[in-house]
């Protein structure tokens, strides 16, 4: 049907990434296994667009998995780190800039009043779970199922064989007791979250959870049920820790905790308030972090945290996003997407549904509507895979997995958008004759 793209160079680049380094790739997500291809090596960004090295053009929906939500080589960004580069890339020191985006931060996010930034996502969360024992003095952590904290020993944990159960270990490496600390429960599920504080109230330190799910695919909460969890954590002494490293400055300025207008405890972030440089950062009330060394007890540190190229890229990011016109541009175009893509599915009458929150957005490949974890793995995951192969050389990319979020970036056009659609439909009705 379509045309295939010429991936020569990258096969090579493949084949010789694999000499020395495990599986080519310095991150399983980028591997393309799930969709039986071979990566497709990037040369190169500019605004909407990524160039592969072997010419391609892609219209891009990954947006490096979420930070580049101002589109790729943004001039205020470049000039920031271009400015840098003259002074430094690191000192291992203090400087005003770490303040200046962490004041931010704060603006941004009634929650939070001290924001400690560190290098990772993962980072974040793992240190923001060592802080909440520490500050709780418990030891147990509630997990959602398919909500995916980073690779954290106590987070990288999958359910048992149970409604609510404690966790088993999720990687060769992670040990049985860490695992055990963990309970996992379903997404949306509040009789499960329940039966576990009857039976660990006084044990549990906290509950953590993506408000709005990206790595499962985007999934938002059930009516009210960020609210329920808000409730049950005060009552019972545990806290509330919201991983908004993917939603935090993109669902909305003051991300998820915004737009559901819930305060957490704990929040992490990431991804964007580094303006596509490695960054995280976790943060929550002043009683809380003071628990933080050099000022508290519970130790966490790191060299590079704060380091001056990242706090550049994502102050620079940050300021461009103070103005909320910025999120109605983004929300306008996710409508329009949505409208025309749901719109393909039910003119061809398509086994396939679109979920969308602001700028974040899947098309899940089921004939059911998609709520929590379960759902995500009954998918027609082959599907789902020949969608992707074809979309790719139309020349759209995406993520390259239906457990995944697709982003769209302040730098697509309305132009684009028409086109992701009309490809969209071709696609689907090509995959449609086959069924």
């Amino acid at each position: 049907m379509l045309k295939r793209l010429t991936m020569k160079k990258s096969k090579h680049a493949f084949k010789k990434a694999k000499k020395f380094i495990p599986g080519g790739v310095n991150s399983p997500a980028r591997a393309f296994s799930a969709v039986d291809m071979e990566p497709i090596f990037i040369e190169r960004g500019e605004g909407a667009y990524l160039y592969d090295i072997d010419g391609n053009k892609y219209l891009d929906y990954v947006n490096s998995w979420g930070p580049m939500i101002l589109g790729y080589n943004p001039p205020e960004v470049k000039e920031k780190l271009s400015l840098q580069l003259e002074k430094g890339t690191s000192f291992g020191a203090p400087t005003e800039i770490e303040t200046e985006i962490a004041e931010l931060i704060t603006d941004f996010y009634p929650a939070v009043d001290k924001v400690r930034m560190v290098n990772s996502g993962t980072e974040a969360t793992m240190s923001a779970i060592r802080l909440a024992r520490g500050f709780t003095n418990r030891d147990k952590i509630i997990k959602l199922e398919g909500c995916y904290h980073g690779h954290g020993d106590s987070l990288l944990v999958d359910a048992g064989s149970g409604i609510a159960t404690l966790g088993i270990k999720g990687s060769p490496g992670v040990t049985k007791n860490t695992a055990l600390e963990t309970i996992v429960v379903p997404y949306n599920d509040r009789l499960s979250i329940k039966k576990v504080f009857e039976k660990f109230s006084d044990q549990i330190a906290a509950v953590i959870l993506e408000p709005i799910t990206g790595n499962m695919g985007v999934i938002d909460p059930g009516k009210d049920y960020l609210d329920f969890l808000r409730e049950i954590t005060r009552e019972n002494g545990s806290l509330l820790i919201f991983d908004e490293v993917m939603t935090g400055f993109r669902i909305a300025r003051g991300g998820a905790q915004e737009l559901y207008d819930i305060k957490p405890d704990l929040s992490a972030f990431g991804k964007i308030i580094g303006g596509g440089m490695p960054v995280g950062a976790y943060a929550g009330k002043k009683e809380i972090m003071d628990y933080v060394a050099p000022d508290g007890p519970v130790y966490q540190a790191g060299t590079l945290s704060g380091n001056p190229m990242a706090m550049q890229a994502g102050l620079a990011t940050l300021k461009e996003l103070k103005d909320k016109k910025v999120y109605a541009e983004l929300e306008s175009k996710g409508a329009k997407l949505e409208a025309g893509i749901k719109n393909n599915i039910e003119k061809l009458q398509f086994p396939a549904v679109f979920h969308r929150v602001g700028s974040m957005f899947t098309l899940f490949f089921s004939e059911l509507e998609v709520k929590n974890y379960q759902d995500v793995k009954n998918c027609d995951l082959e599907l789902f895979a020949a969608y992707f192969k074809e979309m790719i050389n139309s020349g759209i990319y995406m993520p390259p997995s239906q457990f995944e979020a697709n982003f769209i970036s302040r730098a697509i056009s309305e132009q684009d958008i028409e086109t992701t659609i009309d490809k969209n439909y071709e696609v689907l009705k090509h995959l449609k004759s086959k069924l």
